[in-house]
Protein backbone atom coordinates (compact mmCIF):
# COMPACT_ATOMS: atom_id res chain seq x y z
CA UNK A 1 0.00 0.00 0.00
CA UNK A 2 1.07 3.57 -0.83
CA UNK A 3 1.41 5.56 2.49
CA UNK A 4 1.69 8.59 0.25
CA UNK A 5 -2.25 7.91 -0.96
CA UNK A 6 -5.33 9.37 0.11
CA UNK A 7 -7.21 7.29 2.72
CA UNK A 8 -10.27 6.36 0.96
CA UNK A 9 -12.61 3.99 2.33
CA UNK A 10 -15.31 4.10 -0.86
CA UNK A 11 -12.27 1.96 -2.64
CA UNK A 12 -13.18 -1.16 -1.29
CA UNK A 13 -17.10 -0.74 -2.13
CA UNK A 14 -18.21 -3.33 -4.71
CA UNK A 15 -19.48 -0.17 -7.20
CA UNK A 16 -16.27 1.42 -7.36
CA UNK A 17 -14.30 -1.77 -8.29
CA UNK A 18 -17.42 -2.50 -11.01
CA UNK A 19 -16.84 0.76 -12.47
CA UNK A 20 -13.12 0.98 -12.36
CA UNK A 21 -12.96 -2.55 -14.25
CA UNK A 22 -15.49 -0.77 -17.09
CA UNK A 23 -12.98 2.14 -17.40
CA UNK A 24 -10.30 -0.13 -17.51
CA UNK A 25 -11.79 -2.10 -20.16
CA UNK A 26 -12.53 0.74 -22.35
CA UNK A 27 -9.35 1.97 -21.89
CA UNK A 28 -9.43 5.06 -20.08
CA UNK A 29 -6.22 6.54 -18.07
CA UNK A 30 -6.13 7.88 -15.04
CA UNK A 31 -4.78 11.38 -16.50
CA UNK A 32 -8.08 11.58 -18.52
CA UNK A 33 -9.96 11.07 -15.74
CA UNK A 34 -7.98 13.94 -13.51
CA UNK A 35 -8.26 16.13 -16.24
CA UNK A 36 -11.59 15.58 -16.30
CA UNK A 37 -12.31 16.46 -12.76
CA UNK A 38 -11.17 20.03 -14.09
CA UNK A 39 -14.19 19.86 -16.71
CA UNK A 40 -16.99 19.09 -13.92
CA UNK A 41 -15.55 21.88 -11.30
CA UNK A 42 -15.41 24.28 -14.04
CA UNK A 43 -19.12 23.44 -15.22
CA UNK A 44 -20.10 23.28 -11.41
CA UNK A 45 -19.07 27.47 -10.73
CA UNK A 46 -19.96 28.21 -14.01
CA UNK A 47 -22.98 27.26 -12.67
CA UNK A 48 -23.27 28.52 -9.55
CA UNK A 49 -22.32 31.94 -11.36
CA UNK A 50 -24.97 31.83 -13.77
CA UNK A 51 -27.84 31.46 -11.23
CA UNK A 52 -27.18 31.59 -7.55
CA UNK A 53 -30.06 30.49 -6.42
CA UNK A 54 -31.85 27.01 -6.96
CA UNK A 55 -30.83 25.26 -10.34
CA UNK A 56 -27.04 26.73 -9.76
CA UNK A 57 -26.52 25.71 -6.63
CA UNK A 58 -28.06 21.95 -7.56
CA UNK A 59 -25.67 21.97 -10.55
CA UNK A 60 -22.50 23.26 -8.67
CA UNK A 61 -23.56 20.11 -6.25
CA UNK A 62 -23.63 17.80 -8.82
CA UNK A 63 -20.76 19.04 -10.26
CA UNK A 64 -18.48 18.80 -6.99
CA UNK A 65 -19.83 15.31 -6.61
CA UNK A 66 -18.95 14.06 -9.93
CA UNK A 67 -15.09 15.92 -9.49
CA UNK A 68 -14.58 13.87 -6.51
CA UNK A 69 -15.35 10.71 -8.23
CA UNK A 70 -12.91 11.76 -10.68
CA UNK A 71 -10.73 11.87 -7.94
CA UNK A 72 -11.69 8.29 -6.50
CA UNK A 73 -11.54 6.94 -9.88
CA UNK A 74 -7.97 8.52 -11.85
CA UNK A 75 -6.17 6.39 -8.36
CA UNK A 76 -8.18 3.42 -8.69
CA UNK A 77 -7.77 2.92 -12.46
CA UNK A 78 -3.84 3.75 -11.55
CA UNK A 79 -3.29 1.68 -9.17
CA UNK A 80 -5.93 -1.14 -8.63
CA UNK A 81 -6.32 -1.25 -12.76
CA UNK A 82 -2.51 -1.25 -13.32
CA UNK A 83 -2.67 2.00 -15.66
CA UNK A 84 0.29 4.10 -13.70
CA UNK A 85 2.39 6.54 -16.21
CA UNK A 86 5.62 7.98 -15.29
CA UNK A 87 3.49 11.82 -15.08
CA UNK A 88 0.44 10.07 -13.05
CA UNK A 89 1.77 11.81 -10.18
CA UNK A 90 1.46 15.29 -11.47
CA UNK A 91 -1.98 14.57 -13.74
CA UNK A 92 -2.59 13.80 -9.07
CA UNK A 93 -1.94 16.92 -8.30
CA UNK A 94 -2.55 19.63 -10.23
CA UNK A 95 -5.80 19.19 -11.64
CA UNK A 96 -6.91 19.01 -8.42
CA UNK A 97 -5.64 22.13 -7.59
CA UNK A 98 -6.92 23.46 -10.34
CA UNK A 99 -10.40 22.23 -9.41
CA UNK A 100 -10.14 23.33 -6.40
CA UNK A 101 -9.59 26.77 -6.85
CA UNK A 102 -12.19 26.93 -9.40
CA UNK A 103 -15.20 25.66 -7.12
CA UNK A 104 -14.02 28.23 -4.04
CA UNK A 105 -13.52 31.15 -6.24
CA UNK A 106 -16.39 30.53 -8.22
CA UNK A 107 -18.18 30.43 -4.86
CA UNK A 108 -16.50 33.64 -4.13
CA UNK A 109 -17.84 35.56 -7.12
CA UNK A 110 -21.32 34.04 -7.18
CA UNK A 111 -22.43 35.68 -3.59
CA UNK A 112 -20.02 39.14 -4.25
CA UNK A 113 -17.00 38.10 -2.29
CA UNK A 114 -14.15 37.48 -4.79
CA UNK A 115 -11.65 38.40 -2.61
CA UNK A 116 -12.37 36.18 0.02
CA UNK A 117 -12.97 33.51 -2.72
CA UNK A 118 -9.32 33.92 -3.55
CA UNK A 119 -8.01 33.60 0.22
CA UNK A 120 -9.63 30.26 0.59
CA UNK A 121 -8.42 28.97 -2.62
CA UNK A 122 -4.78 29.83 -1.82
CA UNK A 123 -5.05 28.50 1.97
CA UNK A 124 -6.71 25.53 0.32
CA UNK A 125 -3.69 24.98 -2.26
CA UNK A 126 -1.22 25.54 0.79
CA UNK A 127 -2.70 22.80 2.55
CA UNK A 128 -1.54 20.54 -0.56
CA UNK A 129 1.50 22.11 -0.31
CA UNK A 130 2.36 21.70 2.94
CA UNK A 131 1.62 17.84 2.91
CA UNK A 132 3.85 17.51 -0.62
CA UNK A 133 6.19 19.63 1.21
CA UNK A 134 6.36 17.12 3.75
CA UNK A 135 6.62 14.17 1.29
CA UNK A 136 9.71 16.01 0.06
CA UNK A 137 11.66 15.59 3.24
CA UNK A 138 11.14 11.88 3.37
CA UNK A 139 8.62 11.83 5.70
CA UNK A 140 4.61 10.19 5.61
CA UNK A 141 2.02 12.84 3.66
CA UNK A 142 -0.42 13.78 6.31
CA UNK A 143 -3.96 14.12 5.05
CA UNK A 144 -5.09 15.61 8.41
CA UNK A 145 -7.37 18.14 8.46
CA UNK A 146 -9.53 19.74 10.31
CA UNK A 147 -10.27 21.20 6.21
CA UNK A 148 -8.76 18.55 3.81
CA UNK A 149 -10.48 17.96 0.13
CA UNK A 150 -13.13 16.12 1.04
CA UNK A 151 -14.01 18.12 4.03
CA UNK A 152 -13.92 21.30 1.66
CA UNK A 153 -16.06 19.35 -0.78
CA UNK A 154 -18.77 18.54 2.15
CA UNK A 155 -19.14 21.75 3.14
CA UNK A 156 -19.20 23.37 0.03
CA UNK A 157 -22.05 21.21 -1.13
CA UNK A 158 -24.21 21.12 2.21
CA UNK A 159 -23.65 24.70 1.94
CA UNK A 160 -25.12 25.01 -1.78
CA UNK A 161 -28.06 22.96 -0.80
CA UNK A 162 -28.97 25.14 1.86
CA UNK A 163 -28.69 27.98 -0.28
CA UNK A 164 -31.16 26.10 -3.06
CA UNK A 165 -33.56 26.54 0.33
CA UNK A 166 -32.25 30.00 1.49
CA UNK A 167 -32.77 31.53 -1.90
CA UNK A 168 -35.70 30.04 -3.13
CA UNK A 169 -37.55 31.29 -0.32
CA UNK A 170 -35.42 34.74 1.09
CA UNK A 171 -33.29 35.53 -1.55
CA UNK A 172 -30.19 35.74 0.31
CA UNK A 173 -26.89 33.54 0.38
CA UNK A 174 -26.08 33.64 3.83
CA UNK A 175 -25.29 30.00 4.06
CA UNK A 176 -22.63 30.64 1.01
CA UNK A 177 -20.98 33.27 2.83
CA UNK A 178 -20.62 30.98 5.99
CA UNK A 179 -19.28 28.12 3.94
CA UNK A 180 -16.81 30.14 2.16
CA UNK A 181 -15.68 31.66 5.62
CA UNK A 182 -15.18 27.89 7.34
CA UNK A 183 -13.66 26.64 4.23
CA UNK A 184 -11.26 29.79 4.31
CA UNK A 185 -10.76 29.73 8.06
CA UNK A 186 -10.55 25.85 8.12
CA UNK A 187 -7.94 25.43 5.73
CA UNK A 188 -5.66 27.88 7.52
CA UNK A 189 -5.77 25.98 10.50
CA UNK A 190 -5.19 22.77 8.00
CA UNK A 191 -2.14 24.71 7.00
CA UNK A 192 -1.37 24.93 10.90
CA UNK A 193 -1.76 21.52 11.69
CA UNK A 194 -0.32 19.83 9.08
CA UNK A 195 2.82 21.80 9.66
CA UNK A 196 3.00 20.65 13.41
CA UNK A 197 2.75 17.22 12.32
CA UNK A 198 5.89 17.57 9.89
CA UNK A 199 7.40 18.82 13.37
CA UNK A 200 6.61 16.59 15.03
CA UNK A 201 7.90 13.82 12.78
CA UNK A 202 10.98 15.55 11.93
CA UNK A 203 12.11 15.63 15.68
CA UNK A 204 11.28 11.76 15.98
CA UNK A 205 13.30 11.29 13.18
CA UNK A 206 15.93 12.83 15.11
CA UNK A 207 15.43 11.42 18.60
CA UNK A 208 15.94 7.63 16.31
CA UNK A 209 18.80 8.91 14.59
CA UNK A 210 20.16 9.85 17.71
Amino acid sequence: MDDNRRPIKTRSAGWAKRITDRLVKRDISPNQISVASIAFALAGAAALNIDNGLIGSILCAIGIQLRLLCNLFDGMVAIEGGKKSDIGSLYNEFPDRIADSLLIIGLGYAIGHGDLGWFAALAAALTAYVRVFGGSLGLKQTFIGPMAKQHRMAVMTAGLLLNAFEATMYGTHYALLITLVIIAAGSAATCVTRTLAISRQLKGNLHVDQ
